[in-house]
């Protein structure tokens, strides 16, 4: 016998290894009208995966101080083999990790799987959604080029039109009253140590939820359309003759992960000056404000809406309404009818605020 095989039996025989992976294998069974819609939370893991691989190794060479972090990523980019490689993947992947991320809320959105007993989970994935927006937001300063300073002054400006507390917070962020040195250490520690570990955390409590109360049938090609959990005590929601995770969804996952790594990659190689424009190649001065500074592309609606307004408070009252509204949906919309056909009202409102965020971010980046 194999010496792998005598470790697995020796360490099956202590732990029942063999009877957990049979039961989250093939023992795990998902409704029989699952769609490939489900499979965007295991493209997110792959995501977040390469992010923290292609992170971990561009901290081998990168050093954050003002005065060397410019010449660290450019040497990253030119001398280390395939550091350029790595330092796209990790900033291509840092922009398609909030696309999936939207279009897996989406998904949840129309499908109504959001509906009681799932409140937790869609206020889970809305924090990750949050938090990834973060992450993103500290890794951009960290070349610490024309881009990433200035984009950075004008998306933490918008914190200071809070009242009162406004501009604290913006020093708190900061470090001091501009962006500097002291900002560059605590983006780099958020980015490379609190964000990240808070996002493992959350993404174990999101995946535990799941695994409590079972995956939510999808309404699609069925008679009885209803939420079919009532105000109740705890009930797992079981799906009897449905089909066993291993191997057929696990076909479904390895297609779609194959699916965006060819989008990801097609992005890397044939347009990365997407996410690396000219002034991204340029090392941070404060004294040159470059023309048309915008933040990047996510808090584009957000800086367009802001100037919609004679007053900015206005416009950040706003949108902290509508994200306070998004976070608490689950609790707002208490039908039990989950097609979307089925309820047009909700259908033609959250088509129409998509539209809205997207025609919001387009003027943004062209304004």
């Amino acid at each position: 016998m194999m010496l792998h095989k005598k470790l697995y039996n020796w360490i099956d025989d202590r732990l029942g290894m063999h009877e957990i992976i049979n039961e989250k294998r093939s023992g795990y069974l998902l409704p029989p009208n699952v769609n490939a819609w489900y499979s965007l939370g295991s493209v997110l893991l792959v995501i977040f995966a390469l992010q923290v691989t292609t992170g971990l190794l561009l901290m081998l060479y990168y050093v954050p101080d003002v005065d060397k972090a410019f010449s660290s990523v450019a040497f990253i980019m030119n001398d280390i083999p395939l550091g350029r490689l790595v330092r796209l993947f990790h900033a291509v992947g840092s922009s398609l990790m909030i696309v999936v991320l939207v279009l897996h809320m989406l998904s949840i959105l129309f499908m109504g799987s959001y509906k009681s007993p799932r409140e937790m989970h869609w206020l889970t994935g809305f924090i990750l959604l949050l938090m990834a927006m973060g992450i993103s937001l500290t890794g951009y300063l960290l070349p610490w080029n024309q881009l990433s300073f200035w984009a950075t002054t004008v998306a933490t400006d918008g914190i200071g039109t809070i009242p009162v507390v406004g501009p604290y917070l913006v020093e708190l962020l900061r470090g001091g009253k501009m962006v500097g040195f002291k900002t560059l250490g605590r983006f780099y520690t958020l980015h490379v140590g609190l964000l990240p570990a808070g996002i493992t955390i959350l993404i174990g409590v999101h995946l535990f939820l799941i695994q409590r109360t079972g995956v939510s049938t999808p309404p699609f090609g069925l008679e009885d359309t209803s939420n079919p959990w009532k105000e109740e005590k705890f009930k797992y929601e079981d799906h009897p003759g449905g089909i066993p995770f291993f191997p057929n969804f696990f076909l479904q996952d390895l297609i779609s992960i194959s699916l965006y790594l060819a989008c990801f990659l097609a992005l890397v190689f044939f347009a990365p000056n997407l996410f690396l424009p000219a002034t991204a190649n340029l090392p941070a001065n404060p004294y040159v404000t470059p023309a048309h500074i915008k933040p990047e592309w996510y808090f584009l609606a957000n800086y367009q809406t802001l100037k919609l307004f004679p007053s900015e408070i206005i416009g950040l009252i706003v949108q902290v309404l509508a994200i306070a509204f998004v976070a608490l949906l689950p609790f707002i919309d208490r039908g039990a009818e989950k097609h979307p056909l089925k309820r047009p009202f909700f259908t033609i409102t959250a088509l129409g605020c998509i539209l809205l965020w997207i025609g919001m971010t387009v003027w943004g980046y062209y304004s």
